[in-house]
């Protein structure tokens, strides 16, 4: 069968594939490789920017058309440099060799337009053997790799948890006034508000997304071993550590990590692949409450002509989207530690346990891109149910106990908490009337008194 989204094995690419789509851009085997060009010919670039005696007479007016080798990177390029790995069985040499190619067709172009009455040019082909000079392959894959999944959050994930961010806020500002009933341990507890309990999971998110922004995401650029050999025996007089750490910083716009072996330590990876665990995590948590509070009536949601929500039972409707983010949440969760747990352990200087694995970065955030939309799509189907929320308020006054006892206190009155104990936990219902009852056989004054009969569960919610 030729691959498409219902041949594709992971749901990544097949049944979810329209919510993903945008991360191909980033982490396909095409977006790999595009990347890999790209690091190649700003490195190319950079070099001919140095005092570099072969390469001063480069034609600097022709690095915008360097650029375009990777701007305009296309699926035949890209083909093109599978073809070319089929022979060198490396795909970070077919990259060197594709690169050669262009230069090389760059070149014929400048003798063409030479021909015809323009500045005479060197041929650019005597500049290529500076295409992945003095590096690594790590070195290409070690910035690539980062640069993509640095840009993937910025443009693709980051907006998504925006909108997720902004939505809560939004609730949390429209449901700032509804009183509700808590629960702790599953039994009801000091009342609270709707869009206090909203605000809770957006400000958790938002401290996860700062934490995300502050995680540094930094790059392995170093030579075979991390120490610069082939640029120091070339060019001893050179500072290779500054002028590599200059490279990644302008030209990529990451960090370079100062002291590595072969490949990047991976430190900063892993923090920001845990960052993004939390941030899964929080969103876990919303769901389940979400789907607690439907199950609780608190919430309906709306009805699309056409939908079934069950199989054999045509009055249900399920809570689907906050299940269905939940499961992708929790597989992202799991890849994620692996790739945090595995990537900084490697042996010696270099084993290659980190390539396979590193390819499969994208596969975590495919499945928090597919888990935020459905929990944006199950919120944006909510149906606040005021009345439900209020008649459970009103049949729960007994927790308006720890205001009176909390009162007494204040006031020095002798055991309030044994007090109101006695009366709360005899098994009686507790109701307004037994409460204002309870009120009227204390020993404090009226004042205090009709501090307390104004206690409801309604309005004991706190600030």
């Amino acid at each position: 069968m030729e691959l498409n989204s219902l041949t594709a094995i992971s749901p990544i690419d097949g049944r979810y594939r329209s919510k993903t789509e945008p991360l191909d851009q980033y982490f396909s085997e095409y977006a790999l490789i595009r990347y890999r060009v790209r690091v190649e010919i700003e490195y190319f670039i950079f070099l001919c920017e140095l005092p570099l005696p072969q390469l001063a007479d480069f034609p600097q007016d022709l690095f915008p058309q360097l650029r375009a080798i990777y701007e305009n990177f296309s699926e035949q390029d890209a083909a093109r440099v599978k073809e070319i790995e089929s022979v060198t069985n490396h795909d970070v040499k077919a990259v060197e060799y594709f690169i050669k190619e262009q230069i090389d067709k760059l070149s014929a172009s400048q003798s063409a337009g030479s021909a015809s009455g323009a500045s005479q040019l060197k041929n650019l082909s005597a500049y290529k053997e500076f295409i992945h000079f003095g590096l690594t392959s790590q070195d290409i894959n070690n910035t690539a790799t980062p640069l993509s999944i640095q840009e993937a959050l910025h443009e693709v994930f980051l907006p998504l948890a925006m909108r997720l961010l902004e939505q809560l806020e939004a609730f949390a500002e429209d449901w700032k006034e509804i009183p509700m009933l808590a629960k702790t341990h599953g039994q009801p507890a000091s009342p609270t508000r709707l869009g206090k309990e909203f605000m809770v999971f957006a400000y958790r998110l938002r401290q996860q997304l700062e934490l995300l922004n502050r995680t540094p995401i930094t790059a392995k650029f170093g030579g075979a071993t991390g120490n610069y050999n082939a640029h120091h025996v070339a060019y001893p007089d050179l500072n290779w550590r500054d002028l590599g750490t200059d490279f990644v910083r302008k030209h990529l716009g990451l960090e370079r990590e100062q002291w590595t072996t072969q490949i990047s330590n991976y430190d900063n990876l892993a923090a920001l692949f845990d960052a993004l665990r939390r941030i899964s995590t929080v969103i876990i948590d919303l769901d389940r409450d979400i789907w607690q509070y439907i199950s609780m009536g608190y919430f309906r949601q709306k009805v699309k002509a056409g939908e079934v929500g069950s199989s054999a039972m045509p009055h249900k409707v399920n809570p689907i989207d906050f299940e269905n983010s939940e499961g992708n949440l929790g597989l992202a969760n799991a890849i994620f530690a692996h790739l945090s747990q595995k990537l900084p352990v490697s042996r010696l200087q270099r084993d290659l346990t980190d390539s396979t694995v590193l390819r499969n970065v994208g596969v975590p955030l495919g499945h928090m891109v597919i888990a935020i939309q459905s929990t944006l799509k199950g919120l944006g189907k909510l149906l606040l149910n005021e009345a439900a929320i209020r008649a459970d308020l009103e049949q729960n006054w007994a927790v308006v106990a720890e205001a009176i006892q909390t009162i007494l206190r204040r006031e020095g009155y002798p055991n309030p908490y044994e007090t109101l104990k006695q009366l709360t936990r005899t098994g009686a219902a507790i109701s307004p009337d037994s409460i204002a009852e309870f009120i009227e056989t204390l020993n404090v004054a009226e004042p205090i008194k009709a501090e307390l009969r104004a206690i409801t569960p309604s309005n004991y919610t706190g600030m």
